[in-house]
């Protein structure tokens, strides 16, 4: 069985809210609770007038207080902005307040722009020295060691599954080597997923930091959905996470814009054959075409767990789409 899980950036609909966003987020993490997803992630992102979830941890908490079982976390926390102790705290916090909830995903990205980096206090080389923050993010989270003179509290002995994330070799390299589960950020950056799959996999090592550590790889794929009644829905559904990748290669971010019918009308032949190109690993279209294109993905890149996102202006339509996407994951996994 492959466990099928959900990446939600609590996207600001065009016309909409900060507030409609995080309160759309809540009722999307109960929806996909009750349809079975494992987890429910949330991403750090930073000035941006399109995304609710900057304070990630708070988001976190405030879906783990709303839903019952479902695994909620980061994907991710960008580590470079952030001390590992400061870090290690909020999460073992977190972890303390919903024991056997929490997932800790990590990211080397800062999540936004030089001019947000320097009004984060954080030094752009910090990313330079991101294994080693990773390792010392661990320790906090461990056990810790007699006479230790730095601890996390809430943190310590709380293990916070840490999961390793990336869009280059480099992610992979580093989860191979600190034994971590991986999850490829395929949804937006998927040109070097091939080699990076083949390189964790291949280079894989149980961790020498934590105790029951992973004896084999654990790789998850990010896929986009966009799943309608008819392929032309689906179709329609999509044009506004494209629309918003052109605003965001134009250096004019924004609201999650509403769907249009005729994509060339907004943007050139140029940017959408861009957009079309880093969004590349999607299934879009009837419940029928969704499980045609995932099956194809499991194939190809035989994930142990798979990811969905999708950025959908109308709340009603993104539970719709996820609704499907766990009936087609419920129908593979059910036919093995």
């Amino acid at each position: 069985m492959i466990p099928y899980s959900l990446l939600d950036l609590s996207p600001i609909p065009e016309g909409g809210t900060a507030a409609d966003a995080l309160r759309n987020t809540v009722d999307l993490a109960r929806a996909a609770e009750d349809l079975g997803y494992n987890r429910y992630w949330l991403a750090e992102h930073h000035n941006s007038t399109g995304i609710a979830s900057a304070a990630t941890a708070v988001v976190i908490c405030h879906v783990a207080n709303h839903t019952r079982k479902i695994r909620v976390g980061s994907g991710g926390i960008m580590l470079p902005n952030h001390s590992p102790l400061q870090v290690a705290e909020a999460f073992g916090t977190l972890a303390t307040l919903f024991p056997g909830r929490i997932d800790l995903g990590l990211g080397r990205a800062p999540g936004t722009d030089q001019l947000t980096v320097r009004a984060l206090r954080r030094n752009p080389a910090q990313a330079e020295h991101f294994p080693d923050d990773v390792i010392e993010l661990m320790g906090f989270l461990g056990d810790g060691a007699p006479g230790q003179p730095v601890r996390a509290v809430p943190g310590q002995g709380t293990h916070v599954p840490v999961w390793m994330l990336g869009s280059s070799l480099f992610g992979a390299q580093l989860a191979a080597y600190l034994g971590l589960p991986y999850a490829f950020a395929s949804h937006f950056a998927p040109d070097d997923l091939d080699e990076a799959v083949e390189l964790y996999r291949h280079r894989f090592r149980p961790s020498q930091i934590v105790p029951n550590p992973m004896q084999k790889p654990r790789f998850m794929l990010a896929v986009n959905l966009f799943a309608a009644a008819t392929d032309a829905e689906a179709h329609r559904l999509r044009s506004s996470m494209l629309l918003n990748f052109v605003n965001l290669r134009r250096g004019t971010p924004g609201p999650l814009p509403a769907p249009v019918d005729d994509l060339t009308a907004h943007a050139s032949a140029q940017e959408l054959a861009q957009a079309e190109r880093a969004l590349r690993v999607v299934a879009v279209g009837t419940p029928a075409s969704v499980e045609a294109q995932l099956r194809r993905y499991i194939a190809a890149y035989r994930p142990d767990e798979i990811i969905l996102t999708g950025h959908i202006h109308d709340p009603e339509a993104r539970k719709r789409s996820f609704a499907i996407g766990a009936e087609v994951m419920g129908r593979i996994n059910a036919a093995g």
